[in-house]
Order: structure tokens, then C-alpha cells, then sequence
């Protein structure tokens, strides 16, 4: 085991301090990453604050992790020391089911091994990213392409994937007329991913202060859902609504401004129930969908078109100390577009 520094919430809604966590010792297909940066997710603060249910502490969150190869066990053949690599939302999953042999380990029907806050297969609590150091299997490690600076691709290991899974599944791309619901973490991502798959990118916030960062991130049209008249002018314009945010939304209405055979995939995870009048999806045969992140197979093609494409993400780059203001920061929106942490001053 080594020890290494790590942020962690030591109980439900405490804030995070500096402590130290034990990493398992270097396995047949481990690799052992140095961590140089770490994104802040919104789900980071879900699951520090409980928002999701009961949770496991103390939690070193942080599932949005670049950094470099500095040791590989002896059965590793994808991975050398020297290598820039990610790890995403997962650290493991049974590989056995329909779901693992079909590339789609984040929906293993047995559960996969979250990258934080869950138990692994050794029967130990997952720490993540907001720590100097992570030991992870290769097969759930990603390489990290040279176009990409470590600290615009950290976010792209949860923001840039869980937004370009639906995005291609759904076939987002020339001809088709796309929103993105909310410019934040997620959504700044989805307007870049949605216009670089060719789409016509069109963005619904709450009001209009972000529209010249949207327009010029790849959005084609820009309107704020304050405005009654947004809803009056868009109806029935869209083929794919990309629902970002985590405040629960008036689905209804929403729906209302897609296409026949449209579809509405939630990405953000409200931590309230929300309601919805059945006639909204039977009327014009509308989807009303999920999605989560990406496998690790699609998380490498991801990488790899946003390397092609020439962009990462929007960051604002933190000291360790300064992850719980973050934290009040990204509640209040005030982030344009991801805090990322430099692992360095931890």
C-alpha cells in the first residue's frame, strides 16, 4: 500500500479537507498515475452532500482525472511509465454480461465500480481524483491524445463523454437541429461536441448571459427559457433536446419543442422526482430518454475527435484550497466552464 494526499469530505455535507488515503499496491494490470489535474463535476457535490442518496466517507471525489503513467504491472500492454492517460467515472465493471462484452461497461448489469464512492472488487472504498496518486486497471484507463492539454482534457473524462454518448447514439450530426438545455459544465461541452459532429446547435438557458461565449463555443442560435416567447417560437423545431442541468424542468413544455419522433435525453441528475403528463410523448411519438457516460471504447473515440476537432474544455483552473469555494461557485453557476483543480498544490 502507499500513502498518498488527498481532498476529502470527512461526513455528509462537511466540507473537504487535506488528509491522506492508502493506494493499493501496483497489480498484474494496474497502472499507477500521478495525477495532474482533476475536474470539479456537479455530481462530485451531489454525492459529498448526499444529494443522491447515502453515500460512503470519508470521499475523496473526483472523477475527471488526467495525469501520467508513472509505473505499470507486469501484465500491462497498453500502457507504458510516460504515458498521459485518463480515468473517467468508472473503475471497473464485472466484463461479463451483455452490457461489458458489448463495450457498454457503464451500464454492466451487475453495477460498475465508480471511480469514488463505491466498493471494489477487493471489498475497499474507491477514492478519487482529487488525490496525488490513483492505481487503476488499464482496461479502464484511457490515453490522452498529444492535441489535448492535460488540464482542458480532464473534463472531457465525464463532461465531454456523457454528452457525446447521446449525442452520437442519437445521431447528432448534418441536417439535424439539436438544443443543448443549460451552458454550464455539461452543456458548454455539448454545444462544442453537437456543432463539431456537423448539427445545428441551438442553446435554452435560463437568460441570455452567456450567449456570446454559446455562439461562440458552436451555437447557431441562442434564447433564454425565461422568456414565454422562446416556447411559442421553438415548438415542434427540434430532433434531439440535449438536457443538461440538474434542476428539475417543466417536461412538458419542453417536449413540446421537439419534432415528431424527436428525442429528450436527460444527462443532468435531478436530485427531486419530476412529473410529466403522458399525452406530451404520445402526441408526435416524442422519446423521453437517459443517458449516462460512455464506455471506455467510445471514451478513447471521444478524446480522439476532440483532439481531431482542436478543442478540450472551457476550465478555470484552482488550487486545492480553493475547492470548497468551487464547490458554492458551481451552485451559484458562477464557473465558466469547469473547475479543475491543479493536484500539484494538494
Amino acid at each position: 500500500m502507499t500513502t498518498v494526499a488527498a481532498y476529502a469530505a470527512p461526513a455528509a455535507k462537511a466540507p473537504l479537507e487535506r488528509t491522506t488515503i492508502e493506494r493499493r499496491p501496483v497489480g498484474e494490470h494496474d497502472v499507477l498515475i500521478e495525477i495532474k489535474f482533476a475536474g470539479i463535476c456537479h455530481s462530485d457535490i451531489h454525492q459529498a452532500r448526499e444529494g443522491w442518496g447515502e453515500a460512503i466517507f470519508p470521499m475523496v471525489p473526483g472523477h475527471e482525472i488526467a495525469g501520467i503513467v508513472t509505473e505499470v504491472g507486469p501484465g500491462v500492454t497498453k500502457f507504458a511509465a510516460g504515458d498521459r492517460v485518463g480515468v473517467g467515472c468508472m473503475v471497473d465493471s464485472c466484463r461479463e454480461c451483455e452490457n461489458c462484452e458489448a463495450g457498454l461497461e457503464q451500464y454492466c448489469t451487475r453495477g460498475n465500480v465508480g471511480t469514488y464512492n463505491a466498493i471494489g472488487k477487493d471489498g475497499e472504498p474507491t477514492y478519487g481524483g482529487y488525490s496525488t496518486h490513483i492505481v487503476v486497471d488499464e482496461a479502464f484507463t484511457v490515453r490522452i491524445p498529444e492535441g489535448l492539454s492535460l488540464d482542458e482534457a480532464a473534463p472531457l473524462l465525464c463532461a465531454g463523454i456523457t454528452t457525446y454518448s447521446p449525442l452520437k447514439h442519437w445521431n447528432a450530426g448534418p441536417g439535424k437541429k439539436v438544443a443543448v438545455v443549460g451552458m454550464g459544465g455539461l452543456g458548454h461541452m455539448g454545444v462544442k461536441i453537437a456543432h463539431a459532429l456537423g448539427a445545428e446547435v441551438t442553446v435554452l438557458s435560463q437568460s441570455l448571459r452567456k450567449k456570446d461565449d454559446g455562439l461562440k463555443l458552436g451555437a447557431d442560435r441562442y434564447y433564454a427559457t425565461s422568456d414565454p416567447k422562446t416556447f411559442k417560437e421553438l415548438r415542434g423545431s427540434f430532433d434531439l433536446i440535449l438536457s443538461t442541468v440538474s434542476a428539475p424542468l417543466d417536461l412538458d413544455t419542453f417536449l413540446s419543442l421537439l419534432k415528431t419522433d424527436g428525442a429528450f435525453v436527460n444527462v443532468g441528475a435531478p436530485e427531486e422526482p419530476v412529473s410529466l403528463n403522458l399525452f406530451s410523448v404520445i402526441g408526435g411519438r416524442k422519446t423521453l430518454a437517459g443517458s449516462g457516460i460512455g464506455g471506455i471504447q467510445e471514451t478513447q473515440e471521444m478524446l480522439d475527435f476532440c483532439a481531431e476537432h482542436g478543442f478540450g474544455a472551457e476550465i478555470e483552473l484552482i488550487s486545492a484550497g480553493e475547492i470548497n469555494e468551487a464547490y458554492e461557485r458551481v451552485l451559484n453557476s458562477d464557473v465558466r466552464y469547469r473547475f479543475v483543480i491543479d493536484v500539484a498544490t494538494i
